[in-house]
C-alpha cells in the first residue's frame, strides 16, 4: 500500500507542507515517486511520520527527535540514549513550567494592584511593564547564548 501525500497529511494529522520540511530535515526518508513524479510512500513512511508527530506532541525538539530515530534505526544499540534524552526534555519540561509559574504569579500580583479604573498615568500594570524592579517574582527567561553572524 502506498500513500500519496495528501492521503499520508490525512492518516497522520500532519500537513503537506509539514511533512515536506521533515523530509528537508532528514526525518523522514525522501519518497519514491511515481511516473508522474507524485511521492509515494508506504506504510513504514507512515510509521515514522506518526512517530515524528508524537514525539512533537509531546514536545520534543527535532533535533532530539532526530537522535530518536537514529536509536530507532539501530534496535540492537541500547535504549540509554532514548532514556537520556526523555529525561533531557522532562527536566527541561519541568524548567519551562517553573518559569510559567513564576508569570503566572507576577502577572497575577500585577493585575491585581489594578483597578482598571483610574487613568492610564497611574495604572500600575503599565508602571510595573515599565519598571522591573516592581516585580517580586523572577520571571525573566534564561539568558540565550550570544549569536554570531557572518
Amino acid at each position: 500500500m502506498t500513500f500519496s501525500i495528501g492521503d499520508l497529511a490525512r492518516h497522520t494529522g500532519v500537513k503537506v507542507p509539514t511533512i515536506r520540511y521533515y523530509e528537508a530535515r532528514g526525518l523522514l526518508d525522501a519518497p519514491a515517486r511515481s511516473v508522474g513524479n507524485q511521492r509515494r510512500y508506504d506504510a513504514a513512511a507512515r510509521d515514522r511520520l506518526a512517530f515524528v508527530r508524537h514525539a512533537r506532541d509531546l514536545g520534543f525538539p527535532l533535533d532530539a527527535i532526530a537522535q530518536l530515530i537514529e536509536l530507532q534505526d539501530h534496535p540492537d544499540r541500547t535504549c540509554a540514549a532514548a532514556t537520556r534524552i526523555a529525561r533531557e526534555h522532562l527536566d527541561a519540561t519541568r524548567r519551562k513550567i517553573a518559569r510559567l509559574r513564576a508569570l503566572e504569579a507576577e502577572l497575577s500580583r500585577i493585575t491585581g494592584g489594578c483597578t482598571g479604573d483610574g487613568p492610564s498615568r497611574d495604572c500600575y500594570v503599565l508602571a510595573s511593564l515599565g519598571d522591573h524592579a516592581l516585580c517580586e517574582h523572577d520571571h525573566a527567561p534564561p539568558a540565550r547564548p550570544p549569536t554570531h553572524s557572518t
